[in-house]
C-alpha cells in the first residue's frame, strides 16, 4: 500500500471534516453516551469523498490498509487519527484516547443478515461511523440506538445514513444498536479507538481472514 507522508491538519485536508459542527453537537446519554452529526464532512469534499469510497461489492468489513484508496480518501481518514479529533473524543466521552491505537474499517455493502442488534466488542472504547452514500431513500437500514437486546423497534432514534453523517458512542455494556434488515450498497466508514495494540493486531487479523474468506468463495 502506498505510505503517505503524514499529515499537518492545520493545512488544506483539515477542511475536509466540519470540526466546528461536531464541536458543537451535544453528546446524548439515554440510553448510553452518543451522539449524531448530519453533515460532519464539508460540503465542499462530500463528493468526491462518495466518489473515492473503494468499489466493495461483498459485505462484511475491510481493513483500510487491504484495500486501494485515493490519496485524499486515505487523509480523510488519517484525520480521525489527529490530535484535534481525538481531543473531541475525550472531551465529549470523557474517555482518554489520545495515545490509543486507532482501526479504521469500511463497509461497502449490507447483506440481509447485516445490522442485527448488537454492542461492541469490549477492546473498543469508541466507535465513530461515517456515512458516504449520495442519499438514503429506504426506509430500512437506518441506524437505530436501542434500549435494549431484544426489540430492535424498542429505540430511542433512528439515523439517517445519508452524505456525511456521522454517529459515535461510548463501547459500553448497553450500547444497543442495529438496523432493520437492509440488502445494497450502503457505505461507511468505522473509526474505533482500541484498549491496546494487541485488540489491533486482533481485528486486523480478523478482518483480513474474513475478506480472504470472501474472495475465494465468490
Amino acid at each position: 500500500m502506498t505510505q503517505w507522508p503524514p499529515i499537518n491538519v492545520t493545512k488544506s485536508y483539515k477542511n475536509m471534516l466540519n470540526f466546528t459542527e461536531i464541536k458543537a453537537t451535544t453528546v446524548k446519554t439515554d440510553p448510553f453516551p452518543y451522539l449524531y452529526v448530519k453533515n460532519s464532512v464539508s460540503a465542499d469534499h462530500i463528493q468526491s469523498l462518495i466518489a473515492d469510497f473503494p468499489p466493495l461489492e461483498k459485505g462484511g468489513s475491510f481493513n483500510i490498509d487491504d484495500v486501494s484508496t485515493s490519496e485524499r480518501f486515505r487523509r480523510f481518514i488519517e484525520l480521525f487519527d489527529s490530535e484535534d479529533f481525538r481531543r473531541i473524543i475525550c472531551d465529549k466521552f470523557a474517555v482518554d484516547v489520545m495515545d490509543k491505537p486507532m482501526l479504521a474499517t469500511l463497509r461497502g455493502f449490507s447483506r440481509a443478515k447485516d445490522g442485527r442488534i448488537h454492542t461492541d466488542s469490549k477492546t473498543k472504547l469508541i466507535t465513530v461511523l461515517v456515512y458516504l452514500n449520495e442519499d438514503w431513500q429506504a426506509e430500512t437500514g437506518r441506524l437505530r440506538i436501542l434500549r435494549s437486546g431484544t426489540d430492535m423497534d424498542d429505540f430511542v432514534e433512528e439515523l439517517f445514513p445519508g452524505p456525511g453523517a456521522m454517529a459515535a458512542f461510548k463501547v459500553t455494556d448497553n450500547c444497543w444498536h442495529g438496523y432493520p434488515s437492509f440488502e445494497g450498497k450502503r457505505q461507511s466508514i468505522q473509526i474505533n479507538y482500541l484498549t491496546d495494540s494487541g485488540a489491533k493486531t486482533k481485528h486486523r487479523f480478523f478482518h483480513r481472514l474474513s475478506a480472504k474468506m470472501k474472495s475465494l468463495l465468490r
